[in-house]
């Protein structure tokens, strides 16, 4: 009887640990949400990739994440930018445009049992959200506040400029390093594109994410 009860749990382990390394599919899960002048970006949703184009405009396109990716610690995806914005200072209101940016949305136990909309989590005083920015004038690494909330912050991974690349982040410790403390369930993924203060253009895609 011991022997077949860890036959079970070996393999209930193993499919908790496949489905969490799927990656997270662009369909019609994902939701568009405008900022307060209601610029918009296009996004195509081609299933592996999310397809971007923002001409001087901006928008957040986002998704809930099933429970199972709650204690996730590590995300990869691949990116590229066909056309791009200039650098920016990324702490600048007003003057932060970037030519895409992931964020990872994290709250505590009893908000992830009901997030709701993004743009209530965004008002959530227990929300963090931890950026990945391809774009901005700042060093390679560098982990900056926002200059529109403290409940978010962000790490440069790329600088500006076109191009092709993976990543592979360790948000753990992205996340203690920027807040200082352990993070909470993650309980979203969300994508910009920002052109609408340089009145720029950029042509962008995302890939093959997935969050372990």
């Amino acid at each position: 009887m011991n022997f077949l009860r860890w036959i079970v749990f070996v393999a209930v382990f193993c499919m908790g640990s496949a489905a969490i390394a799927e990656p997270v599919p662009f369909d019609r899960e994902w939701k568009e949400q405008g900022f307060l002048r209601f610029f918009t970006n296009d996004y195509a949703l081609r299933g592996d990739r999310l397809e971007v184009r923002s001409n001087g405009t901006v928008s957040l396109i986002w998704r809930q994440l099933d429970p199972g990716f709650g204690d996730a610690d590590r995300a990869r995806w691949q990116w590229q930018v066909q056309e791009g914005v200039g650098p920016t200072d990324l702490t600048q209101k007003g003057g932060d445009d970037r030519n895409l940016a992931v964020y990872f949305i994290f709250v505590d136990q009893e908000t992830a049992k009901s997030p709701g909309s993004v743009r209530r989590l965004l008002r959530n005083a227990n929300t963090r959200a931890m950026v990945y920015v391809w774009g901005g004038s700042h060093s390679k690494g560098a982990i900056l506040p926002s200059p529109y909330s403290n409940k978010l912050r962000t790490k440069v991974l790329r600088g500006p400029g076109t191009g092709s690349f993976a990543e592979d982040v360790d948000l753990n410790a992205d996340y203690r390093r920027a807040f200082g403390q352990d993070p909470g369930v993650l309980i979203g993924v969300a994508i910009t594109a920002d052109s609408d203060d340089t009145d720029g253009r950029i042509r962008a895609q995302i890939g093959n994410l997935r969050i372990e």
